[in-house]
This record gives structure tokens, C-alpha cells and sequence, in this order.
């Protein structure tokens, strides 16, 4: 039984796999919760003993706490680029219309993108909109500026990292 892997449509980059819990909110997006992870740091014995005049400072040379999604799927984050709701919704246009051409060319009727993009604009005005300050953004390893862009926030907890994912234009491979 293999993985399965979701690719943005619009850039083909690898976003998520379902090796992590997708839950589905409103069939519109997916939250995915993340969690900080060790990498780095890695120890090779040679065979040489530690000096006793050493001490040992607790942190290894080369260790940093990654998100295990932006880890996992070489996501890059967006930083400086939408400063206001404004010039986010531009380039969320942007990608709509992108995808909207694609589904069309799958074969979705009318009424299929209709209902998709009414779904759309409601998680957006209801979610996103409100929320949108406390946004980091990310996007796939392209670094496509027309691709889709991953929102990551907190949940009410405050440590919990969990990023929002556009659910209808992934594409899901198996492997």
C-alpha cells in the first residue's frame, strides 16, 4: 500500500501526502497540524576521546528546530510579498483563474466550478479574510509566484503550527 502525494495543479510541486492528517474543512481546504522537528547535529565517532577541558555546551553545531511539513516538502516561505489582504487577493485571483482554465480542461462542468468557486469565496470571507494577520505564507519549491500559496497559522493553543491548503486543485499521485 503506498503513499499518496498531493501536487499543486497550477506548479506541479509537491504540497503534502496523506502520511499526515488531513482534515477537511467545508470540502474546501485541508488543515494539515505540524510539529517542530530536530535536524542536523549529526555525530560521527572517529575514534577520538571528548577532552575532559571541553565542556559540553548542551546544543551541537549544526542543530535547528524545522517545521516537519515545510521540511518534508521543501516548501519556502513567502516573506515581505503580501503585506495587505489587498495584494494577497490579487495574486489568489490570479491562481484561481489558473486553476478554473485547468478544470476546464479536465472536463469539470460549469456548474461543478460554479459550486467550487462559491465555496471558495465563502471559506475565504469567513476564514481567511479575519484571520488573514495572523498568516505566515509558503508555496511549493518552485517558488511559482502564480502557484497556490500555503497558509500556516496556530491553533488556539498558541503552539500548535497547522497550515490551510486549497483541497480541489491538488492533484493526487501515488507512489
Amino acid at each position: 500500500m503506498g503513499m499518496t502525494v498531493y501536487t499543486d495543479l497550477v506548479s506541479g510541486d509537491e504540497l503534502i501526502s496523506d502520511s499526515f492528517d488531513l482534515i477537511d474543512k467545508e470540502d474546501v481546504v485541508y488543515e494539515v497540524d505540524c510539529s517542530m522537528i530536530t535536524k542536523g547535529g549529526e555525530t560521527f565517532n572517529t575514534g577520538a576521546n571528548a577532552s575532559a577541558e571541553e565542556a559540553d555546551e548542551g546544543v551541537e553545531d549544526g542543530v535547528q528546530q524545522v517545521n516537519n511539513v515545510v521540511h518534508s516538502f521543501r516548501l519556502e516561505k513567502v516573506e515581505g510579498v503580501y503585506p495587505t489582504l489587498k495584494d494577497y487577493q490579487n495574486q489568489f485571483k490570479v491562481y484561481l483563474k489558473k486553476v478554473v482554465a485547468l478544470f476546464k480542461e479536465e472536463g469539470k462542468s460549469e456548474e461543478e466550478i460554479k459550486a467550487w468557486q462559491t465555496k471558495v469565496q465563502n471559506y475565504f470571507v469567513k476564514v481567511i479574510k479575519p484571520n488573514f494577520k495572523h498568516y505566515d505564507f509558503y508555496t511549493g519549491e518552485s517558488m511559482n509566484h502564480e502557484a497556490m500559496l500555503l497558509l500556516l497559522n496556530y491553533r488556539e493553543d498558541g503552539v500548535t503550527p497547522f497550515f490551510t491548503i486549497w483541497k480541489h486543485p491538488l492533484k493526487a499521485v501515488k507512489v
